[in-house]
């Protein structure tokens, strides 16, 4: 692998670290290392939360940057006798990526290697090969002989189990490799927002923020929302890619490359019209590049933040991502630095007349 700068030194320690919903402490740490030496006041929620406060104007408006600490991945549920773990997903997975994946079992004794495995297609009937492979036949094989065994290896319910994977720069070196980028691109945005504004004058008060549990039910991103009490929010995460084999323009038409996603529309919020504006304006006028897109079938943090207490004008901003909810995916470096160009510049002009403008709509 070629040697990474400062940035792609960030984003591998972010991704190659484990944490499933409900279990966030190894990413929220490596975020914490990155993101308080830019800010004046970092905290934590009382679900864990982490939220990186940053002045410019002490009394001016409050503007949340936030992306989720959580990626997808699974839990042991039962041990069988014959020491095979069994398990559920936490957040949303597709069967036909998940078989013969390697994984790593996070116990209390450390980290056990397992296989996701299911019976082997020899021994189905022909009907049975033509159908995927239902979740609740498949289970993980870390090599134990028995239910001792795998307990004397640390395993127990609840047990959180990731996907293994390091990230990879490929050898189109802004092309880059890893598992949750779903979303640890959105804490990445949130670490390099706060970092450019570090020296710089702006007219309101930053909140770079890791959310949890945003693939169980955006719930780390209502507590946290709670706890700020935002003006404005912002939600960063990873968006539907468009340009490979297969995949039509009707149902995703956005480029890796091409600038981040503004999204106009998702399952969880229409966005603000003021803030959506403000946006592209700002795009238009720094010459960044931009691309729109709706995601009918999802949703991203802006969806609790919108609602928390008597509302927050929201907007989500995403970066073209193959391959989520899977064992890797794949980015563009260009986006995410042009993503927080973006948000820099907009942050900078949201002072509290324009925040009041937004609100009157």
């Amino acid at each position: 692998m070629a040697n990474l700068d400062e940035t792609n030194t960030m984003l591998k320690a972010l991704t190659d670290a484990r944490g499933i919903p409900g279990n966030e402490k190894e990413p929220r740490e490596v975020m914490s290392q990155y993101i308080t030496p830019y800010a004046d006041e970092v905290y934590t929620d009382n679900l864990g939360s982490l939220i990186a406060e940053k002045t410019g104007e002490a009394n001016g408006p409050k503007i949340m940057v936030a992306g989720h600490l959580d990626e997808v991945g699974f839990m042991v549920t039962r041990i069988d006798d014959k020491g095979f773990i069994y398990f559920q997903t936490v957040g949303g997975w597709w069967n036909q990526v998940m078989l013969a994946q390697r994984v790593t079992v996070m116990t209390a004794r450390g980290d056990v290697t397992g296989l996701i495995g299911s019976k082997p297609p020899h021994v189905l009937s022909a009907e049975e090969r033509k159908k995927p492979v239902d979740i609740k036949n498949m289970f993980i094989d870390i090599g134990a002989s028995s239910k001792e065994e795998a307990e004397e290896f640390g395993v127990r319910p609840g047990d959180s189990i990731v996907p293994y994977f390091e990230f990879t720069q490929m050898k189109n070196e802004k092309m880059l490799m890893a598992k949750a980028w779903d979303n640890r691109i959105g804490c990445a945005i949130a670490i390099e927002v706060l970092k450019q504004l570090k020296g710089e004058k702006h007219p309101n008060v930053v909140y770079g923020v890791g959310t949890i549990q945003e693939e169980v039910g955006l719930r780390g991103a209502r507590t946290s929302a709670h706890a700020i009490k935002p003006d404005i929010g912002f939600g960063v995460d990873v968006g539907i890619a468009g340009d490979m084999p297969g995949v039509s323009d009707k149902e995703a038409d956005s480029e890796l490359g091409k600038g981040p996603q503004i999204i106009i529309y998702d399952a969880s919020m229409v966005p603000n019209k003021g803030v959506r504006d403000l946006v592209v304006d700002t795009a238009e006028e720094q010459n960044i590049p931009y691309q729109f897109a709706s995601i009918a079938g999802g949703g991203t943090d802006s969806g609790s933040i919108h609602l928390t207490a008597d509302g927050v004008p929201s907007l989500s901003i995403t970066i073209a991502t193959r391959y989520i909810h899977s064992h890797a995916a794949i980015l563009h470096r260009d986006d995410f630095e042009n993503a927080v160009k973006l948000i820099v510049a907009t942050i900078k002009k949201l002072d509290a007349d324009k925040v009041k403008e937004i609100k009157l709509g």
